[in-house]
């Protein structure tokens, strides 16, 4: 649940703003709004650090509508993945600063742009028909606050190509590797950096690739011990996982900390008066 909206929910009621039938079914709409086609999980970013995204594929452009409208009731930045330009067109027509990314087939609405990463991201593919994974991965990780850099192109059959960029690649907090065909390059990355390496195989390759398959099983097997593994294709996964390993969660900790000791003091404070009155 968002408590800063629950919070202010509760002084519009105490100022007699707001019934109390309408503060309860705001409260609850705070955890999941039920639309009948989907329930639109507005605590998401309370618990994971971002809002919900749309996986648009499947949905209709009316279903993708209606649940971007309710996650921006409650939250500034709003991703649908796996979509098309006619989808954004209809939800430009509600939403006038969304942004069609048509190399990643992905919307994103930002209007925070907060820094919240400790370092930079970056972002390499193997070849450039790997792109459009690595760049939902990439715009992933910017809505959710971090500076990303992209090395396109680097892959094993030309390794100086990656060598080239291991300054790069060693000044970054995290690394994503994203590759198909074999899914070599990532284990390559892996033994020059030392912090963690997510591998994303695509489905990019020939006939005994499998769709991906080949890739992935190579990258579950790397020698390299900084190397994880999303899903095929999964570019926004490994996006998200980079993001959460590269925030700034001590500051956030101090924060949440300093809130509840503030919060114990008032509530000391309020029994002692109580104390005092009796």
């Amino acid at each position: 649940m968002n408590l800063t909206a629950l919070e202010q929910l509760l002084a519009a009621h105490r100022a007699g703003e707001l019934e109390t039938s309408e503060a309860v079914s705001r409260i609850q709409n705070l955890h999941y709004e039920d639309v009948g086609y989907a329930r639109v999980d507005h605590a998401r970013a309370t618990r994971q650090g971002f809002p919900e995204v749309v996986f648009g594929a499947g949905k209709t452009r009316e279903q993708v509508i209606g649940i971007v409208e309710r996650l921006l009731q409650h939250a500034p930045n709003v991703l649908v993945t796996h979509t098309d330009e006619g989808t954004f067109g209809e939800v430009r027509n509600i939403v006038t600063d969304a942004e069609w990314h048509a190399t990643a087939r992905l919307i994103r609405i930002q209007r925070d742009k907060t820094e919240l990463g400790v370092g930079e991201i970056v972002v390499v593919t193997a070849g450039t028909s790997d792109i459009p994974v690595a760049e939902e991965a990439a715009l992933t990780a910017e809505a959710m606050g971090n500076r990303v850099k992209r090395v396109w192109d680097v892959g094993v059959a030309g390794i100086h190509r990656v060598l080239a960029e291991r300054s790069l690649l060693q000044s970054a907090r995290v690394a994503i590797v994203v590759a198909g065909m074999e899914g070599a390059l990532p284990s390559v990355v892996g033994g020059l950096v030392s912090v963690p390496v997510i591998a994303v195989p695509t489905s990019i390759g020939y006939g005994a690739s499998f769709g991906g398959i080949a890739a992935l099983l190579g990258m579950l097997n790397s020698c390299a011990s900084n190397v994880t593994v999303v899903n095929i294709d999964n570019g926004f996964g490994a996006g998200f996982v980079a993001s959460l390993i590269n925030r700034k969660w001590e500051e956030q900790s101090a924060g949440a900390v300093g809130r509840s000791r503030r919060q114990e003091q008032t509530a000391g404070e309020e029994g002692r008066s109580r104390r005092r009155e009796q």
